[in-house]
């Protein structure tokens, strides 16, 4: 299935996994919305998308995915725009790390509000938008969302919700005509929780991979949906 002149909505578009998706998406000819918290980095974002000679438009958006507002006006831009929407990749996610005696209530609510409510808030700001066109809304957890560890109790909690959550509304919303997929990447070579990226990162799953995968998940024909993908690298170092 040929993707040109599709468009997407990606939060978290500007760094990371988002920019991977993004990059790989506006390659195939979609028009793609990319977001940030700051205008400024979701535009340089757009140029550095332009500069690659993409036939996709690159459209930058200031979106906090903790209000449900900015969501709503995300999607109403995109309508403004070009008209539809068929993608939506709720991606924008945070990390806090720390023993539970150590994690703060600030940590607790970012992590949560942002990983999970703010999902929340992109499929209620999306879902007639995606009714119309019998679009996709996908999410990216983590392989946290299954799998716990010592340090991860808002961060475990907020995957482990979101990995439910869109298997749950992939139920509600499969007879609509609206796919809902999650995928779950293990350690991937990003930017994420203010790590450098080098090249003893080589070993990760990096952006492109995931960039990739979300082009053949969209392309798939929509008889079919993989509703949870696992990805991890292929070959992690030995302890």
């Amino acid at each position: 299935m040929s993707l040109i002149n599709k468009t997407a909505l990606i939060t978290g578009g500007n760094t990371g996994i988002g920019y991977g998706i993004a990059l790989a998406l506006a390659k195939e000819g979609v028009n793609v919305a990319i977001s940030s918290r700051s205008l400024e980095r979701a535009q340089d974002a757009a140029k550095q998308i332009e500069a690659e000679g993409v036939p996709g438009q690159v459209l930058p958006l200031e979106i906090d995915v903790r209000d449900m507002n900015a969501q709503k006006a995300a999607v109403a831009n995109v309508l403004k725009e070009w008209g539809k929407l068929d993608f939506f990749v709720a991606n924008a996610g945070v990390g806090h790390f720390a023993p539970i005696q150590d994690l703060s209530e600030e940590q607790w609510h970012e992590t949560i509000d942002t990983n999970l409510t703010g999902v929340f808030y992109g499929i209620k700001a999306s879902v007639d938008a995606l009714k119309a066109t019998k679009g996709f809304f996908l999410t990216i957890s983590s392989l946290a969302g299954t799998n716990f560890f010592a340090g991860g109790s808002a961060y475990n909690a907020s995957k482990f919700g979101l990995t439910g959550f869109s298997q749950a509304i992939m139920l509600d919303l499969r007879q609509d005509g609206v796919r809902v997929s999650t995928i779950m990447p293990g350690s991937v070579a990003t930017g994420f929780n203010n790590h450098e990226v080098n090249e003893k990162d080589a070993w990760k799953i990096q952006i492109e991979d995931i960039g990739e995968m979300v082009v053949s998940l969209f392309k798939l024909d929509p008889r079919t949906l993989p509703s949870k993908i696992e990805v991890r690298p292929s070959q992690p170092p030995t302890k």
